[in-house]
C-alpha cells in the first residue's frame, strides 16, 4: 500500500481548516462589515492629493465600497483635516531627545443622504528611539512609522463606519441617548433569542 505524498495530506488539511473556519463564521482580522448604505460613497478631502487621502481611498476600495464622483443623493466621506505631533519621552545625558512619541489624528465627516451628518476623530500613537549618529536611517525609519500609523488610522476609520449602522436604522443621526438605548434594545433582543433556543 502507498501513502499518499506529503504535499496532498497539506492541500486537503487547509481546505479542511479553511471551510470550517467560514462555517463557523469567522472572519480575518481587517473584514468589517460596513453596512449596505455605505457600499457606494464619493471620497472628499482638504487635500485631495495627500498621501492619507491615497491611502483612505485604497483602504475604501479593499473594503469593497465603491467609490464615486460626489453627489446630492450619493454618501460622502469628507476628510476634514489630519495631523502629526511628537513630544519627548526621554532625553540623553546632553539632554538631546533619546525616545520621541509620534501622534497621528485625522478627523472625518460621514454625510449620509437623509440620515444627517456625524463627525469622528481618530489617533494612532508610536514611539521611536532618536539616535542622532543615525540620523538618515532615523529619518528613512520616522517615515516608515508614520505611514504605518496613516495606514492603522484608516483601518480605524473603517471600524467607525461600521458603527453607523445604528443612525441608519433609525433614519437620523442619533443622540448618546438614543445610541444608548438602541445598544440596550438590541442587546435585550439578543438575549431574548438565546433564551428560547
Amino acid at each position: 500500500m502507498r501513502l499518499a505524498p506529503v504535499s496532498f495530506i497539506k492541500i486537503v488539511s487547509v481546505i479542511l481548516s479553511a471551510s470550517l473556519l467560514s462555517a463557523c463564521g469567522f472572519h480575518l482580522r481587517g473584514d468589517y462589515s460596513i453596512p449596505e448604505e455605505l457600499g457606494t460613497l464619493s471620497l472628499t478631502s482638504y487635500d485631495q492629493y495627500s498621501t492619507f487621502t491615497r491611502m483612505m481611498k485604497s483602504q475604501l476600495r479593499v473594503n469593497e465600497v465603491n467609490v464615486v464622483p460626489p453627489s446630492e443623493d450619493v454618501p460622502n466621506l469628507h476628510i476634514v483635516g489630519e495631523g502629526l505631533r511628537e513630544r519627548n519621552l526621554s532625553l540623553y545625558q546632553n539632554t538631546t531627545a533619546a525616545e520621541k512619541e509620534l501622534t497621528f489624528t485625522a478627523t472625518y465627516r460621514v454625510t449620509i443622504p437623509d440620515v444627517g451628518d456625524k463627525t469622528f476623530s481618530t489617533s494612532v500613537s508610536r514611539s521611536y528611539l532618536e539616535n542622532p549618529l543615525t540620523a538618515l536611517a532615523k529619518s528613512v525609519e520616522r517615515d516608515m512609522i508614520e505611514d504605518e500609523m496613516r495606514q492603522f488610522a484608516t483601518d480605524q476609520i473603517i471600524r467607525q463606519m461600521a458603527r453607523l449602522r445604528s443612525d441608519i436604522k433609525a433614519g437620523h443621526v442619533l443622540t448618546q441617548e438614543e445610541l444608548n438605548s438602541f445598544d440596550e434594545q438590541v442587546n435585550g433582543n439578543s438575549q431574548e433569542i438565546e433564551s428560547t433556543e
